[in-house]
Parts: structure tokens; C-alpha cells; sequence
């Protein structure tokens, strides 16, 4: 035996080590590999199964120091130098020679303090830390890998550069932390990886970076090192006035959309676009069409497309089906600079059981509960995260600031918040588990979700996060302070069910279902509502918008005005999705884009057009907006002609200045109707949709009015106003 090779020792270890270490089963390669000092010097010992012999090389001189012996393991190299330098290895390969430091040389890498706040939750720069940091170690360049695997019996960084073997590059464990890490010198930005995890019954399928920055383009699955993202940013202005306007009295509209299926290159089902083509394409149609902001889908990296983002395992990084992470970063400034606001999609309720992801990360219930009651949806075939666990509430944490600060977003539109607070959520008696106290309050995540909403408050002034709750759970825009859950919206489900329901009916019938559309004015004020017409309403047999309307073709469209009048002239902000702004026919496909050749046509163009002047009204005249969260901003006038169905409203502004908004939910005219109002004099029409402007029939009250001494609906003057058929009038006193 050479090398002082016994029985029980090989390379000067013991055989049980080397052989654990060659099954890829060794928790501890650094107590085997690098440097090791003896009596009289160094040993300097690595293990590169399938090269063909190892030099040591002087990292300063570059002096051939020496070669390394190969024990009898094939791949086990060792050498002993009498006085530690600087060193790397020269390996040759059967595909070539390749010089590199020794990744065992290295100490440890992630601070004591970066651990300890991992551990309890509160480490608030993950996206900087764990994963795969291309960084400068020790004077070398290369990746810092760091994963969180406590269970697992070892972890090993695999990609390309080590031809997806495990036994390369096997991690450090460091305890009590349950973080493995590992610095690969010389490796560069570019490189596919994953994590090779053995748990305690045997190797798992490869796992992708919790904590990636950059992935691989669906349907490959590998995480991707990415550079540290250093974009020059152009939004200063943007964010110093978005600071300034915290608060409620602001406008605020959102065009919601699909980035893969908005356009596509190529016609319907043509290549996505990069996000400079969105940027190109997008920017100026939304400022045509006037809304403040825009929400995208979710762009964190997803495997499977058909969950239109829903169902993601990248927390950390955006899409790579539309560019890379400074692509996107470029998409936003650019949308900062045109005056537009971008809202993301973002997912802590659940994620997809895809083998490389999350689910029994290493080898145990990591990410999610362990009991299927709790960690398991049925209704989407999901895992439940365990938000109760530490190091996951802060994960969860940690990405919510990374895209706030990390991409300057403007705000997070917190999906499925009704099944994070209750453990019952879509389960039959007997198939949930109640909380410590015998409720059925999921307390761990209401936890979180206080706790990211005062975090970010402090941390991202003016940044906003909205909840999409659709039950009746008190004070979800109330302040934590004040035992709210803290968010700054809230979507009005209520509201959209019921007043979809009101407006789908018969304009016959609607007199009989008159209460859904003032019953939602009896809690309008209650929260700090988002009124949502998403893409929820347009999609699996639910029908498009305009086709949701009923009669023939033109009461469809005078419908879709009228409803969208209704919408923008209601108390609330807006959220509508895209498609809807045109009247598209056929239900929402992610895979196809938008009938965007239906604009040639009138009624079509009409639609977009109305929903161009709605925003601009909706901007312009702050009675619209300024008190959307308060019920000194609003007053009925009309809301008990059932048999007419109509509906007329002022709204006010901080000053007290109305605005006239009267409904007729049928294709009836109605001449010579009288409606009160506050102020003696001149009005004017503001808005007609039916006007021939909007594809309408003309019909109604246009331009200017006086009002007249007689007194009605509690008001000392009215008007005699002539309602259009199927339209909405919005008139303003001069």
C-alpha cells in the first residue's frame, strides 16, 4: 500500500471516513479535504473522481509545488508540504487541463450573526446572503453556496462544472443553524446548478435553490448563478413623489395583466415577448388608456405555465421566459419613468409539489406542516407553507423585500389570504387541525401577515401591500395597532360577485335584485377597498366580460359601458383585467394573446375609449378618489327605484365639491326625469356612455343643464335629466 496506507487507514484517514465519503455520505468533507496540519507540516488531501492526476501549484510564484499522489481510491489525491502557502490545483481531466483553488481551503463563510437572524426570522437581505452569491472570498473570485437543509445527512453543489456529481463539491454543515455552505472558486455567473440533498432514507431528487436569483427557461428546471444585480436606476423622482403620496386620497387604477399572453410576436400563440418588447409595447398603451399602475401575474419563476404563475418555487427570481433579472429591473424603471406603477403578484400561501422544489426539502417537512391537514391543499394540489416555523416566516419575509427593494416595486397583491387565516379553509369536519386555543384561526400566519405589513410599512415607505380576502374577517386595512391585519387594501370580492350577478340578469328582472347593488354600499367604507374585475371572472366557463352581459349585441355592449361606468364611478379603486378595456369576446387562454383585432371594430374601439375618459375623469376630478375610504365622500340620492332600476349618487371631495352620478340599468329612455341636487345653477355632463363617442346611440342629457327651484331627494334644487338607455351620466355643477 502506498501513501501510508494500512488496513484502517487510507491517505492517512480512516477507511470507514473514506469510504462514507466516496458513497456520498460524508456530513463533514472539510474534516477530510483541504489542508490539514500534522507534527512536521501540511497534508493537503481532495477528492475529483475521474481525474487523471492533480499538481499542487504556489498561488503566488506558480511553482509546481508538487503532485499529488492518488491513494488507492480512485479520484482520492493527497500530498504533504512541510509549510502552508497559497496554493491551487492543476487538474487534468481526459477534456482538459484546469486550474483552480481548493474549495476545502477556505474558512467559514456566513457570519454568526447572518445565522442567527436566519434562524429566529428576521434576516431581512436573504436574497444577499443564502443561495448563490458570486462574490470575492479570501482575495478569489467565485459562488458562495449556502442552503438550508437541517435534516439532511449531507449536501452537495452539483451542475455542469462538476458533471452533476455529488461527491465533487460536498457542503459544510453549520450548526445549530441547519445551513450547508461551500465557496466554489473561479465559478462565474451563468452556471446551472442544484442541490444534491441525502436525506435520512437515502438520495433525494435535485433540488433547485430555494433562493435562486435567476433560473433556467421553463421546462428546465436548474437554478442559475446570477451576478449581483447592479442596475443604474432612473426612478429617484418616481420614488420620492411615491413616498410623498402615502395615503388613501391618491387615484389609484389598475390594469391587471398576463405578461406571456397580453401580445405575443407572431400573432396568437407567436413567441412571448422579452420585457423590453413589454416595455416598448405596453408603457404607451397604458398611458393611453390612463391607469395608474399596472399588476402583473406572478413573475416569479413557475415550472408549469398553466398556473398563470400561481404555483411558483423561485421566490427570489424573476421569469426567465422573458429575460434576465436586469431585463426586468430595466421593465420597471421604465415603467417608473412613463408615470405607471407596478404591482406584483406574490404567493405565501402555497407552493406546487414539483419533486425539485420545496416539498420535503431535505428529506422531512421543511417548508410546509407536516401533517396533510395542515400542509396539504387539496383544492390546488399545493403544499401549505409553515409560516409558524421561524426560518420560513422569515423566508417568506425576505422575498417579500427583495422585489420591493431589490426592483423598486410598488406594491405586492398578497394572493389566497382567506386560506392563510383559516385552518378549516376548504375542509370538511374532521380534515383540519384547530389552533392551541381550539379555533379555527390559522394564528401563525396571521402573525406573519401583521408582520410583514408593519415591516414593510417601516422598511419601504410608500410601498403597498393588498390583500385578496373574500370572507368577512374584520379589519384586514385596519392597522396592526389597532388589531388589523395591516394591509393597505383590500379586494372588494363582495362587491364584484354581486354586482357581476346584478348586471348578468335581464335588464327585465334586474328590479327584483335591486339590493346587489346597494348592498354593497352599507360596508363600502369598512375597509380600504380595491374593486376587482380580474382575471378570476374571465376564465374557466365564466365568459368574458362583455359576454357575461345579457341581450343582443348592442345591449351587450351599452351593458359593458354602463357597468364599467358603474365601476369607475363607485367608491373604491379600480383593478380591471385586461381584455375587459376592449370588450374581448372569448374567455381569457393564457396561452393565446389578446383578439386585439377586434379594435377595427366600432363598438370595440368605443369600449377602449370610454375606459380611457373613465380614468382621466377618474383622475382628474378628485370627488372621484379622494375620499374613496370614507363615507363623507358619498351620498345616495336614488337607490329605491327598483321598478326603474335606477341609481344616482353624489360624490364629494375633501372641500365638499359633488359630483352627480345617476345609472339606468335598462334599455328604457327615461325623459324628463327628476333627480335632486345641492347646488342652484349650471351643471354639465361630463360623461355619457352612450354617447356616439363610445359607440353608443347618442340618446340622453349632453352638455350643459340648470337647475331648477324645485326640491327633490332631500335637496333644494334639481334637474330634469333625460337618462340614456343602458348608460351612466356623470355631471358636474360649473
Amino acid at each position: 500500500m502506498s501513501n501510508g496506507e494500512t488496513d484502517r487507514q487510507v491517505a492517512g484517514i480512516e477507511r470507514a471516513a473514506v469510504e462514507a465519503l466516496i458513497r456520498g455520505e460524508h456530513g463533514d468533507p472539510f474534516s477530510i479535504l483541504g489542508p490539514h496540519a500534522f507534527a512536521h507540516g501540511l497534508t493537503i488531501r481532495t477528492y475529483l473522481p475521474g481525474a487523471l492526476g492533480v499538481e499542487l501549484i504556489d498561488a503566488v510564484s506558480g511553482e509546481v509545488l508538487g503532485s499529488l499522489e492518488q491513494s488507492s481510491v480512485p479520484g482520492l489525491f493527497s500530498i504533504r508540504i512541510e509549510q502552508q502557502v497559497p496554493y491551487r490545483y492543476r487538474i487534468t481531466w481526459s477534456s482538459g487541463v484546469q486550474e483552480t483553488e481548493d474549495p476545502y481551503a477556505f474558512g467559514q463563510l456566513l457570519g454568526e450573526m447572518d445565522l442567527y437572524l436566519f434562524a429566529e426570522g428576521n434576516h431581512r437581505e436573504l436574497g444577499k446572503s443564502l443561495g448563490a452569491q458570486f462574490t470575492t472570498h479570501e482575495g478569489v473570485q467565485g459562488v458562495r453556496f449556502s442552503v438550508w437543509a437541517p435534516n439532511a445527512r449531507r449536501v452537495s453543489v452539483v451542475g455542469g462544472f462538476n458533471g452533476w456529481d455529488g461527491r465533487r463539491h460536498p457542503m459544510r454543515l453549520r450548526q445549530p443553524s441547519g445551513v450547508w455552505e461551500l465557496f466554489i472558486p473561479r465559478l462565474t455567473p451563468g452556471e446551472v446548478y442544484k442541490y444534491e440533498i441525502l436525506g435520512r432514507d437515502g438520495l433525494l431528487p435535485l433540488k433547485a435553490d430555494p433562493m435562486a436569483l435567476a433560473t433556467e427557461l421553463p421546462p428546465a428546471t436548474g437554478s442559475v448563478v446570477s451576478a449581483p444585480l447592479q442596475f443604474d436606476w432612473h426612478d429617484d423622482h418616481w420614488l420620492e413623489q411615491r413616498q410623498a403620496q402615502q395615503g388613501y386620497q391618491a387615484p389609484m387604477s389598475i390594469y391587471e395583466l398576463h405578461a406571456a399572453s397580453w401580445r405575443r410576436e407572431g400573432g396568437e400563440e407567436g413567441r412571448l415577448l422579452s420585457w423590453k418588447e413589454l416595455s416598448e409595447q405596453l408603457i404607451p398603451y397604458v398611458q393611453q388608456l390612463g391607469f395608474t399602475h399596472i399588476e402583473l401575474m406572478p413573475i416569479m419563476e413557475h415550472p408549469f405555465g398553466g398556473s398563470w404563475g400561481y404555483q411558483l418555487l423561485s421566490q427570489f427570481a424573476p421569469t426567465a421566459r422573458h429575460g434576465s433579472p436586469a431585463d426586468f429591473a430595466a421593465f420597471v424603471d421604465a415603467c417608473h419613468q412613463a408615470g405607471i406603477g407596478v404591482i406584483l403578484d406574490w404567493v405565501p400561501a402555497h407552493f406546487p409539489t414539483d419533486a425539485h422544489g420545496l416539498g420535503q426539502f431535505d428529506g422531512t417537512a421543511l417548508y410546509e406542516y407536516a401533517h396533510p391537514f395542515e400542509g396539504f391543499h387539496q383544492d390546488w394540489d399545493t403544499y401549505i407553507y409553515n409560516l409558524g416555523r421561524t426560518e420560513v416566516h422569515g423566508f417568506m419575509l425576505a422575498s417579500a423585500l427583495h422585489w420591493l427593494r431589490a426592483y423598486h416595486i410598488d406594491g405586492l397583491r398578497v394572493d389566497a389570504v382567506a386560506s392563510m387565516l383559516y385552518r378549516d379553509y376548504s375542509r370538511k369536519d374532521g380534515e383540519w387541525i384547530p389552533n392551541r386555543f381550539g379555533g379555527r384561526e390559522n394564528l401563525e400566519s396571521i402573525d406573519f401577515l401583521r408582520h410583514l405589513n408593519d415591516v414593510v410599512a417601516q422598511e419601504v415607505p410608500g410601498a403597498l401591500v393588498i390583500a385578496e380576502e373574500s370572507t368577512a374577517w374584520p379589519g384586514v386595512s385596519r392597522p396592526t395597532q389597532e388589531g388589523g391585519l395591516g394591509f393597505a387594501y383590500k379586494w372588494n370580492m363582495g362587491w364584484m360577485h354581486d354586482s357581476l350577478k346584478y348586471v348578468a340578469e335581464d335588464p327585465l328582472h334586474r328590479q327584483h335584485h335591486h339590493h346587489q347593488l346597494t348592498f354593497g354600499l352599507l360596508y363600502a367604507f369598512s375597509e380600504h377597498f380595491v374593486l376587482p374585475i380580474s382575471h378570476d371572472e374571465v376564465v374557466h366557463g365564466k365568459r368574458s366580460l362583455l359576454d357575461k352581459m345579457p341581450g343582443d349585441r348592442w345591449q351587450k355592449f351599452a351593458n359593458l359601458r354602463l357597468y364599467l361606468s358603474f365601476m369607475w364611478s363607485h367608491p373604491g379603486k379600480k383593478l380591471l383585467f385586461m381584455g375587459c378595456e376592449f370588450g374581448q369576446w372569448r374567455e381569457w387562454n393564457h396561452d393565446h394573446e389578446l383578439d386585439w383585432y377586434l379594435l377595427r371594430y366600432g363598438e370595440h374601439k368605443g369600449v377602449q375609449q370610454l375606459v380611457s375618459d373613465l380614468n382621466g375623469l377618474y383622475r382628474h376630478e378628485p370627488a372621484l378618489h379622494q375620499l374613496d375610504g370614507s363615507a363623507e365622500g358619498f351620498a345616495w340620492l336614488i337607490g329605491d327605484d327598483a321598478t326603474n332600476s335606477v341609481f344616482a349618487w353624489l360624490r364629494h371631495d375633501k372641500d365638499g365639491s359633488p359630483l352627480l352620478v345617476v345609472h339606468n340599468f335598462t334599455p328604457q329612455p327615461r325623459n324628463g326625469y327628476r333627480i335632486g341636487v345641492p347646488k342652484e345653477g349650471a351643471w354639465h355632463v361630463l360623461l355619457n356612455s352612450d354617447a356616439e363617442r363610445y359607440a353608443g346611440s347618442n340618446a340622453g342629457s349632453q352638455g350643459g343643464l340648470f337647475s331648477e327651484a324645485v326640491a327633490s331627494h332631500g335637496q333644494p334644487q334639481s334637474l330634469s335629466l333625460d337618462l340614456p338607455p343602458l348608460a351612466t351620466l356623470v355631471i358636474k355643477p360649473q
